[in-house]
């Protein structure tokens, strides 16, 4: 059986096409203005690489934020159980699973069932998402990837005071103007960012193992703010980890 799993999130669009629940086929395109335009591309490029036609797939499901802005799926689902889902599939282990899209961030809370037992979404403030990340680079003028790799090369523990995306997009110019070292800023973004996700993720009790899941969290700077934050000293980064609900979609489907 084909079945077929999308999350239409803010910033990008993921497909996954299962064949009798293995993944045969992903797709993922940048949404801008218009997430219809995305949505055809992702299915696209994911139906060409699983070697079939749309007519083929049995069942979708979807989800993400800009959901409503699409057609031609089946079903609806949230973006906790969809991760949930997936992760259990993945690594039936997984206890907490922390999800930091472009636009917000979620702390999840599963059972050795893979059922949700509690959640917190950090939904009402960029700075604790992937966009407030991507916007601190453009202020640095260095990639995302290597915003993260120069995190890295940072021993300070330099405070980041504003809360607020806007506002410390400002603080960071203005220690650029200062002649702070760039890896110090970089440590200071993603320790900031971390802090806001860990208090987040401490509302639901973390517990381990725990996995780390979303497009920010491929950033490596980030990945080791997160781990100081929450004194870890193991975190799982999963296969395929900007498909993570796409893939708790096309399970749900299949089922």
């Amino acid at each position: 059986m084909i079945t077929a799993g999308a999350d239409v999130g803010s910033k990008t669009v993921k497909v996954v096409v299962l064949k009798d629940g293995k993944i045969a086929g992903k797709g993922i395109a940048t949404a801008g203005l218009e997430a219809e335009g995305a949505w055809n591309k992702a299915w696209e490029d994911a139906i060409k690489e699983a070697g079939i036609s749309r007519g083929d797939i049995k069942k979708t499901v979807a989800t993400g934020a800009r959901l409503k802005e699409v057609k031609g799926y089946d079903e609806e689902m949230s973006m906790v159980t969809a991760d949930a889902r997936a992760m259990h599939e993945i690594n039936p282990e997984i206890r907490t699973i922390l999800d930091v899209g472009a636009e917000e961030g979620r702390a999840i809370k599963v059972d050795a069932s893979g059922k949700v037992s509690d959640f917190a979404v950090n939904e009402k403030c960029a700075a604790g998402a992937g966009a407030f990340m991507e916007a601190m680079s453009r202020a640095m003028q260095v990639s995302i990837e290597q915003f993260g790799e120069e995190a890295l090369k940072s021993t300070a523990n330099l405070p980041l005071n504003a809360q607020c995306a806007v506002f410390a997009e400002s603080e960071v110019v203005s220690l650029v103007h200062e002649e702070t070292p760039r890896p110090d800023i970089c440590k200071a973004v993603c320790d900031g960012v971390s802090d806001r996700l860990a208090s987040m993720a401490r509302r639901v009790v973390v517990e381990p193992k725990v996995a780390f899941i979303g497009g920010a969290a491929k950033g490596v700077g980030l990945q080791k703010s997160l781990k100081d934050a929450l004194e870890l000293t193991d975190v799982f980064y999963p296969d395929n980890i900007d498909f993570i609900a796409a893939y708790g979609c096309a399970l749900k489907a299949a089922e």
